[in-house]
């Protein structure tokens, strides 16, 4: 089993920025893939980031290019997401993800974090 604890979400106004964080504990986690995903309400869950733990090679949604950026601490078991410029439309709950093996844009992760909140006000 793997772990993951989601924290660094909030109310920021249109441009602001936020970094989310996302502790993974559990398992020996060198060699998964991990992501960030999110919900926007009453649409489904998009991805936005991924990261390869033991090559990190990283993998950035359209939407995000430019803006976000994904990142590791492996001593710390920690996986961020830097989002500037933020928009209304960022507004979402961010989830964790984590898979064995390569990282992929789609929904095929094992282990998932409860979430964090953003909220971009206009």
């Amino acid at each position: 089993q793997v772990q993951l604890v989601e924290s660094g979400g909030g109310l920021v106004q249109s441009g602001g920025s936020l970094r989310l964080s996302c502790v993974a504990s559990g398992r020996t986690i060198s060699s998964y893939a991990m992501a960030w995903f999110r919900r926007a309400p009453g649409k489904e869950r998009e991805f936005v980031a991924a990261i390869d733990w033991r090559a990190g090679t990283t993998y950035h949604a359209p939407s995000g290019q430019g803006r976000f950026t994904i990142s590791s601490d492996n001593a710390k078991n920690t996986v961020y997401l830097q989002m500037n410029s933020l928009k209304p439309e960022d507004t979402a709950v961010y989830y964790c993800a984590a898979r064995a093996g390569v990282a992929k844009v789609n929904n095929d992760y094992d282990y998932w974090g409860q979430g964090t909140q953003v909220t971009v006000s206009s």
